[in-house]
């Protein structure tokens, strides 16, 4: 049998308790297997699934020197005393038994005589000391704060540590933070607009409540799958993020044609089905190419693309099927009590001219001068992505991090008084016959290099038992997240390593946790036009199904992209160039996160189609009538204008939540997503849709001959519902 939206609309509100009842039991065991298991699911670790040179070094270094480990820089200071003093010698040895009894691995400087582990005022040392590993860096915090408290505690030290356990602590810590404020804000600001769009607090609630349970059961999900691969330690802010943004706008979309359907005069049950034939049907479609941008992130090579993209897809699916069958459930046990706890009156009909005169008075003049509307708007989104063009890449790092955070403390003591990349240095591999002349000379080649260079540290040579292989390490002095270490990797595999070992038969690898920042922004740039391809694509050919057209589909990528590439254009100008930074309140550094591109393009491309969809479906429904194409472009925009609007500025307020945190990752994430969706929800679907859609006329829905097998998938649905004239007391309180 077929698959119906209408006829599943039908059969979930004619059983609506039991709808009901199964997907409580489905947020019941989401919520079971989340308390359960979803813990053991959740890594901060981020690692390549493919094997970059970094990642190569680094196994090496694992197979003949034995596991790293983590290593936490602990600086040791003292505002009186000296190293060479005996309280000072005696509270550093007290903190080092305390580390190596926690199982630990701690030197210091009176057991090498290491000069650098001294700063120039001798006030200050360092302390090494390297964790087990085990998958979780948040294992070791308690061990690590441990320390800290004992040094401070002492009459002669002040303690500080730095290094991937701190950092990803206040990495962590200030993103959930950011995350939550942004989600409570979303939240508050979306009730109010679902309120005020519906002029009904129980209209309002409902779609609140259908994204909740969406992200109830995903995360559930995550905590499933979580059993047999790891997810991100942000997938569930990805979930709640998604799942608030589509989840809310499903619903208003299908809410609100379930009231202009009882507006109409349709019995409660045939309003259902006829917004599940209409609209739940583009939410359906709308859904798969929201999919479909995001498997994009799936084909990326990281733990951290998959695990993002995954969570979304979860939510998403999710999502569709609540607005499918508990949606319409819910509204069978409502009916018009939908419209209870009214806020305000509406002055007209859902679905006339009278109530949506802003949109239609802005459609035509827009088709009024289609030439001269698509050229300025089209024109302002060009102007406003030029920008991308001067993008610089990286990580902000930990020198990004607010002023009064541990770790940016910590290194900016470590900057002035020692090496910054001391506890993260770059390391190079050497493997081959290391007692031969030619590898020594190699090595002996390259410390001479790095020494001459200013940006690097002393650096030491160590030799496994068999010989056959050395490692070189240097720490970098600068952020090792920051651009001035990424760019040096590059200097050291084009040139310095070249240079030194040509000749010699060695095998040569450059890592350390430089090198793989370095590597993970190469791979980022090499899937990003991959994945770009694959999505636009996929969502063409889904969509010329759908409307039965190749215009359609072709306009909808070419503004899709306009309005992402605007959004990349704005991004840099304000963050990277710092124009309006100050009066917005983000801080401006020197890249862009890497990730944010690709992640940007996959989650807006599908967002924006959102949106197109939901546009396009009533534009077709209503051509599909009439074959009258102006006519029917007024009355898709003046009939969704508000509803999309209203999606938009919810959509907005997630997202401009996320930005007014203090993580510059989160600002440029944030700021990204709000703008690119303000641009596609007023500028694309008010000037640039109707302005082409008038200037194509009929031709927009042009298929070849030789396309014509397509299979009838129409996103606009067919019911035919028994109208029924209802009483006026019935119809009041819609609206």
């Amino acid at each position: 049998m077929r698959f119906s939206t209408e006829r599943l609309a039908r059969a979930s509100a004619g059983r609506p308790w039991a709808t009901i009842g199964l997907w409580l039991a489905l947020m019941a065991a989401a919520g079971w297997l989340s308390s359960q298991y979803l813990a053991d699911a959740l890594t901060t670790d981020v690692d390549f699934t493919n094997r970059p040179e970094a990642k190569q070094a680094q196994e090496l270094i694992d197979e003949r020197f034995g596991e790293e480990g983590l290593t936490e820089v602990f600086i040791l200071s003292s505002d009186e005393a000296t190293v060479t003093d005996p309280e000072f010698e005696e509270a550093v040895r007290s903190l080092q038994a305390a580390a190596v009894d926690g199982g630990t691995e701690a030197v210091t400087f009176y057991d090498t005589d290491d000069p650098t582990m001294v700063s120039e005022d001798q006030r200050t040392t360092l302390m090494p000391v390297v964790f087990e590993e085990t998958g979780n860096l948040g294992d070791h915090l308690p061990a690590v704060e441990s320390l800290i408290e004992q040094g401070n505690d002492s009459e002669v030290l002040s303690a500080q540590s730095l290094g991937p356990i701190t950092i990803d602590e206040d990495f962590s810590t200030i993103a959930e933070e950011d995350l939550a404020r942004g989600e409570s804000f979303g939240v508050a600001v979306a009730l109010v607009v679902l309120v005020l769009v519906f002029g009904a607090l129980v209209a309002g609630v409902i779609p609140i409540a259908m994204g909740a349970a969406s992200i109830v059961i995903a995360i559930g999900l995550v905590a499933l799958v979580g059993r047999a691969v790891d997810f991100s330690f942000f997938v569930t802010n990805m979930i709640t993020m998604m799942g608030l943004a589509v989840g809310i706008d499903y619903s208003l979309f299908i809410v609100s044609r379930y009231r202009e359907e009882r507006f109409k005069g349709l019995a409660k049950i045939d309003a259902i089905a006829a917004a599940g034939g209409t609209a739940s049907r583009a939410v359906f479609f709308s859904g798969m190419t929201v999919v479909l941008a995001l498997i994009g992130m799936l084909l990326v090579p990281t733990t951290i693309f998959r695990s993002l993209g995954a969570g979304a897809i979860f939510v998403v699916v999710v999502a569709v099927m609540a607005s499918l069958t508990l949606l319409p459930a819910l509204l069978g046990i409502l009916g018009d009590r939908v419209n209870s706890v009214r806020i305000f009156r509406r002055k007209a009909d859902l679905g006339s001219d009278n109530s949506h005169r802003f949109w239609n008075a802005i459609t035509r003049r827009v088709m009024a001068r289609p030439v001269i509307s698509l050229v300025l708007g089209a024109g302002l989104l060009v102007a406003a992505g030029v920008s991308y063009f001067g993008i610089d890449t990286g990580f902000s790092g930990v020198s990004t991090l607010p002023e009064d955070s541990h770790s940016r403390q910590a290194f900016e003591v470590l900057s002035q008084e020692f090496s910054g990349g001391q506890n993260s240095p770059v390391e190079i591999v050497i493997d081959g016959d290391v007692t031969s002349p030619e590898v020594q000379a190699g090595i002996e080649t390259l410390q001479a290099t790095l020494a001459s260079d200013e940006l690097y540290g002393p650096s030491q040579v160590q030799v496994n038992e068999a010989e056959n292989t050395a490692l070189v390490s240097a720490p970098v002095r600068a952020d090792p997240q920051g651009e001035l270490a990424t760019s040096s990797i590059d200097e050291l595999r084009d040139d310095y390593v070249p240079d030194a070992f040509a000749g010699s038969g060695a095998t040569v690898l450059v890592g350390g946790d430089t090198a793989l920042n370095k590597d993970f922004f190469d791979l980022t740039d090499t899937w990003m036009p991959i994945v770009f391809i694959f999505v636009l694509g996929l969502s063409f050919l889904l969509l010329m199904m759908v409307f039965r057209s190749i215009v359609v589909p072709l306009k909808a990528i070419i503004m899709n992209l306009l309005s992402v590439g605007a959004a990349y254009g704005l991004i840099v100008l304000v963050f990277q160039e710092g124009v309006g930074a100050g009066l917005l309140g983000f801080q401006q550094v020197d890249v862009i996160e890497a990730w944010l591109p690709l992640f940007l393009f996959s989650v807006l491309f599908g967002l924006s189609m959102d949106y197109h969809v939901f546009l396009l479906s009533r534009i077709k429904e209503h051509f599909d009538q009439t074959h009258d194409n102006s006519e029917s472009v007024a009355y898709g925009l003046r009939t969704t204008g508000g509803l999309i609007t209203g999606a938009a500025a919810i959509m907005v307020a997630v997202f401009g939540g996320f930005a007014a945190g203090e993580l510059v990752m989160l600002q440029q994430m944030g700021f990204g997503l709000a703008v690119a969706v303000l641009i596609d929800a007023t500028l694309v679907r008010s000037v640039l849709v109707p302005a082409s859609m008038k200037l194509l006329g009929d031709r927009n829905w042009y298929l070849p001959r030789w396309l014509q097998w397509l299979p009838h998938i129409s996103v606009e649905g067919r019911h035919e519902p028994s109208r029924v004239v209802v009483a006026e007391r019935e119809r009041e309180p819609v609206g």
